[in-house]
Formats: C-alpha cells, sequence, structure tokens
C-alpha cells in the first residue's frame, strides 16, 4: 500500500462543505462580496459617448493625453464623466504646410462637428442574428434568422445600435468527443459533461469587446485551472419589468448555457453509457426572495463552479479523477425600473483532495550488542585442559558459540 494513493472517500451532498473547508484554498471572490450595481446613467469615469449621424457610429469622446517619456500625444484616450482635468501633449510634423490642410488633429472642426454627444448611455438595441448548421462534408444543412427588438421613442437626433451577428455552428456527436484523460484526466483538457446521455464540454459565459455576454460564444472549462470570467447580460426593458421569475430563469440559462448540466464525468475517457464513470452534479440555487425590497427581484449574479478531485492509482503513475462538483449561485435583489443591464460573474476553482500513503520506510538494520566478556567462561575451560587433550576437535566448541550467539543476537 506504500506505493498507491489512499483510496478517496466518497462525497455527498452533504458532507460536500466540509471537504471544501478541508481541502479548499483561497477563491477568487469571497461569499458575502457585493456585486456592484449597474447605472442606466452616467456614473463619475464612465466615457462619454457620442454618435456620427453620418455614418452612424458610436464611440467616445477623447482627450488627447501625452505617452512615454518624449510626451507624443495619444488620442485615444476617452473622456470620462466628471473628471475634469488638463492636458497637453506634442505633435511632430514631417511636412507642417501638408499637415495643416490634412491632419485632423489641426483642423478644429473635428473636435465639435458631425457628431453629437449622449446624454446617457444608448438603451436601444436591435440585434438580428443568423445561425448557419454546417457539416464537414456536405456544405451548409440550414439556415435560420430571429431577431430582437425594442420599442423606440423620442425626438429628432434619438439614436439606435444594431447588432448584426453570424453563428455557425456543427451537430458534434458524442462519441467523436476526444478524451480528455486515459483513464485519469490531464490538466488543460476539457472538462466532460453530460446531459440525458449526451457528452459535451462544460463552457461557461464569455464576455464580448465590449463586455456584454456573448450569446453564443463561451469559454470551455479546462481540467485543473481555475477560472473567471465576467461580464453584462442584457434584459429586455419593457417586457421583463414586471416578471421577476422570467428574470431568475434568464439568468438561471445564461450561465448553464443552452443545455442544463446534469453530470461530470468522473474520468478523462467516461463513456456515456458507463454510469459508474459520471457523478450528478450538485446545484444550490439562492433564495427567491428579496430581503427589505417589496419592488425587487432576486436574481443570481454569480455562479461558482466548485471541483473536487483526487490522485489514484500508483505513484509512479497517478490518474486524477474527479470526486464531485457543485453549482453555487450567489444572488443580489434587483430592482426592476433602476437597470436592464445586470453584470455576472461565474468563478471555477479544483481542490485538491489527494490523500498521500505512508512515508516508506527504511529496511530494517541489524544491531549488534554483546557484552565483551561472553566468551570469558569458554576461555577459562580451555586454560585448564591439559596440553594432550589441546589436541581435541574444537569444531564442537565453534558451533556452540556460533548457536549461542544467533539466539542471543535474535
Amino acid at each position: 500500500k506504500l506505493n498507491y494513493f489512499q483510496q478517496p472517500p466518497d462525497i455527498k451532498e452533504s458532507d460536500f462543505m466540509k471537504f471544501l473547508e478541508k481541502y479548499g484554498r483561497h477563491s477568487f471572490i469571497a461569499p458575502s462580496q457585493v456585486q456592484p450595481s449597474f447605472s442606466a446613467f452616467y456614473r463619475a469615469g464612465d466615457p462619454i459617448l457620442i454618435y456620427f449621424d453620418s455614418s452612424s457610429v458610436l464611440s467616445t469622446l477623447r482627450q488627447p493625453v501625452k505617452m512615454g517619456a518624449s510626451g507624443l500625444c495619444v488620442d485615444g484616450n476617452p473622456a470620462g464623466f466628471l473628471d475634469s482635468k488638463s492636458t497637453s501633449c506634442t505633435r511632430i510634423f514631417a511636412n507642417l504646410s501638408k499637415s495643416c490642410m490634412t491632419d485632423p488633429a489641426l483642423d478644429a472642426a473635428s473636435y465639435y462637428r458631425d457628431f453629437t454627444v449622449l446624454k446617457v448611455h444608448v438603451r436601444s438595441l436591435a440585434f438580428v442574428i443568423y445561425e448557419i448548421e454546417y457539416s464537414g462534408t456536405s456544405g451548409i444543412q440550414s439556415v435560420s434568422v430571429r431577431f430582437k427588438v425594442s420599442n423606440i421613442s423620442g425626438n429628432f437626433g434619438s439614436s439606435l445600435q444594431q447588432h448584426f451577428t453570424l453563428h455557425f455552428w456543427t451537430k458534434t456527436l458524442s462519441r467523436m468527443l476526444p478524451r480528455s484523460g486515459n483513464p485519469g484526466y490531464i490538466t488543460g483538457a476539457p472538462l466532460l459533461i453530460a446531459n440525458s446521455g449526451a457528452m459535451q464540454h462544460m463552457s461557461i459565459l464569455q464576455s464580448e469587446s465590449d463586455g456584454s455576454c456573448s450569446q453564443f460564444l463561451r469559454r470551455t472549462v479546462q481540467f485543473g485551472r481555475n477560472m473567471r470570467t465576467g461580464c453584462n447580460l442584457s434584459l429586455s426593458p419593457l417586457l421583463e419589468e414586471s416578471n421577476c421569475s422570467y428574470i431568475q430563469q434568464k439568468l438561471y440559462k445564461a450561465f448553464q448555457g443552452v443545455n442544463k448540466t446534469e453530470d461530470v464525468a468522473i474520468i478523462g475517457s467516461a463513456r456515456s453509457t458507463q454510469t459508474e464513470e459520471w457523478t450528478t452534479i450538485l446545484v444550490q440555487n439562492c433564495s427567491v426572495q428579496a430581503v427589505n425590497c417589496t419592488s425587487c427581484c432576486m436574481v443570481p449574479v454569480t455562479l461558482e463552479i466548485q471541483i473536487l478531485w483526487t490522485k489514484v492509482g500508483l505513484l509512479s503513475n497517478p490518474q486524477a479523477q474527479i470526486l464531485g462538483a457543485r453549482y453555487f449561485y450567489q444572488c443580489r435583489p434587483l430592482k426592476f425600473l433602476s437597470t436592464h443591464t445586470v453584470p455576472v460573474t461565474t468563478v471555477v476553482t479544483f481542490t485538491d483532495m489527494t490523500d498521500w500513503p505512508e512515508p516508506p520506510r527504511g529496511q530494517p538494520q541489524r544491531h549488534w550488542k554483546l557484552p565483551f566478556d561472553i566468551f570469558f567462561p569458554f576461555k577459562v575451560a580451555l586454560n585448564l585442559e591439559s596440553s594432550l587433550e589441546s589436541r581435541v576437535d574444537l569444531t564442537g566448541c565453534f558451533l556452540f558459540i556460533l548457536i549461542i550467539s544467533s539466539i542471543l543476537c535474535f
């Protein structure tokens, strides 16, 4: 047993937290941490938005600043709301007379003409989403389109931000999923999950370049690697204002993905037909009641995926396997009329519960502890014998001595 890892314990829902506290370490987020609220209006430090009517482009108001020891101007710095400051920088021109006519930095009109400053953040959004199913051998199989529209109102000068998405996808058969280890998981390999027998890779929310939650792209969870992602999930401003249950279910579905995860593979070479190679994921939702708020809805804003794993088998060839997994949701109250965008966070933590065997002991050593005069009686007996008897064969005496010595030693 000195060459094998200890047999891992069985993980149940009742003792999940006990093992997590014993073997776990600090996570990315503390349970008591309060998630920041997202305002519908400008907050101090927020970039000031501008809109180019001629090109229908939404951008930010820029304030050039100096960069580096040379102090050269950098034009990409956004101006912050309520952030009053003065900046100065240096511009270098190869041909000043030519740059005076063509360089926007020297054109006063470029700092005020052809754009308007938005009073508040843009709330009117419209989406056109194309979904294209394809096959590697047969090409495009089907094309569908769906829309997400919003009611807009206002006078001349109102803006509308539109998003267009192309999403290509293919049906991946369970048997075609590559192994994540054989049999134990390999660090960095995708985590295998199943929903009603259909195998797939565990994934979490991923943000777009503007910080919003991607509707299709998700980040794959890799075994043994802790992860943390965050993004802003937009809600329909009119339909969902008075439906708390709908908002809760939408957020839960956003965290879980298209298919609800039910089981996680214990080993990296798990087969969907072998039930003993899978374990059920424990789910702990939060309370649906908001405390001290009659017009609030308790919504999940953080999902912490906690995974307990261990090494089994020979010390010379350890195999990593999962003992248990849990989805732990954290919620906060959401006011219906205050925001239509919710910042959400996903955290993945792997906790090593390996129980190492006892350290091997060295081989037993013989310790000879004999009195210095142990042979004295035999010497006296030999001295009393006559010179004639000294010719007697002493083989028996030495044999007797060896027998006595072996008895005393053992």
